[in-house]
């Protein structure tokens, strides 16, 4: 076979979904097309393409493994010896002989009608959202994939975080990498993913190109901004983040190797921006892929439900959102101004529900039970859990979805109500701190992102983003009246949620010492109320659920005060409440 000097290379950046074997395999073929069109040698798509990714313990049901592995050979087959090879992520199950039944995240190279090559993860991640070793068999340092003449090296995705795989590639002769990833993101994965990705084009001499897909998958969202690097670590081709798309990259070869000709380089929304996306992505496709009709939300003239509001409307349209103000006597006429403007700014239908009459109702039917107690955090929780319900109703006989609408700040001190304000089944900022909170809102009054199918101009009122947050539950009832200013707050709980510092090391940043102790046992005893939060956008480093796992029957309670060296003592047990206070 005679060498080739040139070949094109189609990047088909694009979103599956987990358990859609048929619908993932459809777009497959679409990319196949496309890139036949174009013009192309080899088309590439993203990590597990063909199952979606991630699919966690689906994989562990024999049927769904094989009927994967069934589906890339039917694919092959399909495709034909008619235009481009693909490479494309699959799950490949074998037998393994004595060993048992084996399972492994793979990559399958299909051209002329068959599947040429497989090969297999080597190094499977286990950490943060990563479970790969619970489900997977790890595969053997692989050999490059012969392409038409081309030795390219195929390693998927973690596999390039270390150096072993890509220096068995090199040391096997492979004369380019090609990288398919399912690779999440937050708020610094594109530049590690950039920094690993450069380090491995050094140490081996070798252009890279990296394919990750797009889309929401339950709390996950992967960005795309899929990407190509020369063997000088020249950026040659940069994908837009957080859109579909088949871009062409050609590639020669010469004295050097083989190098891809600059092509188009997207420039990357960064920080809020990008971060923004996460969220309206991340909403978009929980709601279509699980197939909602619309979404219901409490608008309460605050700050955490206008921009749940926008999110929402950005990633659905105006059209299928529903807003409900559900007032009770302690809801001030600003905040009754504030929705409605919030609303008629978004478009979106605007409802209000009056929660006097169930919450009175409860009240009288409690009062032989609660004669002689002093009214306080009940009697407020009882508005809470009677939005939540009227919500619930409004979701079961008009389909929406209900999105919950507290930030971070809020979950992790326990800052909210159990059936009550945290009822629903999705939330657009569960990983959003209230201050990152402000700072979204801001950013989306001056911004319309790409693909958003909200109005421009300012659509969170300015009144919304100034005035002092409230639950309004009480007269005069501010947030911080329960917490510290959200600024302190926020720091804190980024140390203790994120980095895990110890609590002398964040009083050593300049915060009282009583506030972060306080801080960090609220963070400890609101654990339970955190399991049965909604899923929501992860775009942390650490987000709670998949990332951050702590018991919930916890008796461990870090001692500020106390030396390194002390002795053990025995732990004060501090049971949780389910009104989110705290009993010793």
């Amino acid at each position: 076979m005679t060498t080739p000097t040139s070949l094109k290379i189609a990047i088909a950046q694009l979103n599956p979904t987990v358990g859609d074997i048929a619908g993932n395999v459809a777009k497959a073929k679409r990319a196949h097309a496309e890139a036949k069109r174009l013009g192309a040698d080899l088309v590439v798509l993203p990590e597990i393409f063909i199952a979606g990714y991630p699919p966690e313990d689906l994989v562990l049901k024999p049927a769904f493994a094989r009927a994967v592995r069934a589906a890339t050979a039917q694919l092959a087959a399909d495709l034909g010896s008619d235009g481009p090879g693909m490479l494309v992520g699959t799950l490949w199950p074998e037998d393994g002989g004595a060993e048992g039944p084996k399972l492994y995240n793979a990559v399958a190279l299909l051209d002329g009608g068959k599947i040429e090559a497989i090969r297999t993860k080597v190094d499977l991640p286990n950490y943060g959202v990563f479970d790969e070793k619970r489900v997977f068999d790890a595969g053997a340092l692989p050999s490059p994939v012969n392409f038409r003449g081309v030795r390219i090296g195929a390693p998927i995705c973690e596999d390039i975080w270390k150096e072993e795989v890509v220096e068995c590639l090199s040391e096997c002769g492979a004369e380019l990498l090609i990288v398919p990833n399912g690779s999440p993101f937050d708020w610094t994965k594109p530049e590690v993913r950039m920094n690993i990705a450069v380090a491995r084009v050094t140490e081996s001499g070798l252009p890279l190109m990296y394919v990750n897909q797009i889309g929401g998958q339950d709390e996950l969202v992967f960005d795309g901004a899929s990407f190509v690097l020369n063997a000088d670590r020249s950026l040659a081709v940069q994908l837009p983040a957080w859109e579909e798309g088949i871009v062409l990259t050609n590639w020669t070869k010469g004295g050097d190797g083989w190098r891809c000709e600059p092509g188009g380089r997207a420039v990357l929304p960064e920080g809020d921006a990008s971060a923004y996306q996460a969220c309206v992505l991340g909403t978009r496709d929980y709601v279509d892929k699980n197939g909602f009709p619309s979404v219901v939300l409490g608008l309460s003239g605050g700050i955490d439900s206008a921009l749940v509001a926008a999110i929402a409307v950005d990633a659905l349209g105006p059209e299928r959102v529903h807003c409900v103000m559900l007032p009770y006597r302690y809801t001030s006429n600003v905040s009754l101004e504030d929705a409605s403007e919030c609303a008629k700014a978004l478009g979106v239908r605007y409802d209000s529900v009056a929660i006097g009459a169930p919450v009175e109702g409860f009240l009288e039917a409690l009062a032989p039970l609660f004669a002689g107690t002093n009214a306080g955090i009940t009697e407020e929780n009882l508005q809470s859990r009677s939005r939540g319900v009227i919500l619930m109703a409004i979701s079961n006989k008009l389909g929406g979805m209900v999105l919950t609408t507290g930030n971070k700040s809020e979950m992790s001190v326990g800052y909210a109500t159990l059936y009550g304000d945290m009822n629903g089944g999705f939330n657009p900022i569960k990983d959003l701190y209230k201050m990152e909170v402000y700072r979204l809102a801001r950013w989306r009054n001056g911004h319309v992102p790409a693909l958003a199918k909200g109005p421009g101009g300012i659509v969170i009122p300015e009144r919304i983003i100034t005035r002092a947050p409230s639950a309004e539950l009480r007269e005069n009832q501010t947030d911080q009246d329960s917490l510290p200013p959200y600024e302190v707050l926020d720091d804190i709980l980024k140390c203790l949620v994120e980095q895990e510092m110890a609590l002398p090391d964040i009083v050593a940043r300049g915060h009282p010492a009583e506030t972060v102790a306080r801080v960090a046992r609220l963070l400890t005893i609101a654990e339970y109320k955190r399991r049965q939060a909604a899923p929501g956008v992860k775009i942390s480093a650490r987000n709670f659920g998949r990332d951050r796992r702590y018991p919930i029957t916890n008796r461990f309670r870090e001692e500020l005060a106390a030396p390194a060296t002390a002795a053990v003592s025995a732990p004060k047990i501090i049971a949780p409440r389910a009104d989110g206070g705290e009993v010793s």
